[in-house]
């Protein structure tokens, strides 16, 4: 997960995570790299954090996470 420091979304989306039982996130804090910044937009296209990853699957941002698990589809992704 691509995040900042002082950010209340990345806060939101660790918080479900962790409910929905993920014990550890990686976290690349953007705000500390520019370069990690640069690679996020550049594999994203976005440029807002948080950018959530699991696996390979690029999930978006903390209202992609949330209403991807109110559709029941992040569930299946976290246990695959």
């Amino acid at each position: 997960m691509y995040t900042t420091q002082v950010c209340p979304y990345c806060v939101r989306a660790k918080a479900l995570l962790r409910q929905r039982g993920v014990e550890q996130i990686e976290e690349i804090r953007i705000d500390l790299d520019a370069t990690q910044r640069d690679h996020m937009m550049s594999i994203t296209g976005r440029r807002t954090v948080p950018q959530i990853f699991i696996g390979d699957t690029h999930v978006g941002g903390c209202d992609d996470l949330i209403a991807l698990d109110q559709k029941g589809g992040l569930a299946p992704l976290l246990a695959g």
